[in-house]
């Protein structure tokens, strides 16, 4: 099983944190009863040294070993960059 690493795609929603991003990652599966689609939501977080992604870009993680806690991924690429615009709060008068 060597170099089989498991390889997600997702939207990064945040990345506040020093070499890090909070990546969200979505399925679809259908529902075993009802037959309904479901999508699933989970977050990840991943290693980005370079910090070459920004919110709102999608990309694809790799697993790799534990980096820290909870970091058990890595940035891999940058598949599309996001057109996320940060607007800052004004003083209410």
């Amino acid at each position: 099983m060597a170099g089989k690493h498991k390889v997600r795609q997702g939207r990064v929603i945040s990345d506040k944190m020093a070499k890090t991003v909070v990546v969200e990652v979505q399925n679809t599966e259908k529902h075993p009863l009802y037959h309904k689609n479901i999508i699933k939501t989970v977050k990840y977080k991943a290693h980005d040294e370079n910090k070459i992604s920004k919110v709102g870009d999608v990309v694809n993680i790799i697993e790799t070993a534990p980096i820290s806690h909870d970091k058990r991924w890595r940035v891999a690429e940058v598949v599309v960059k996001g057109d996320v615009v940060e607007i800052k709060p004004t003083e209410v008068v």
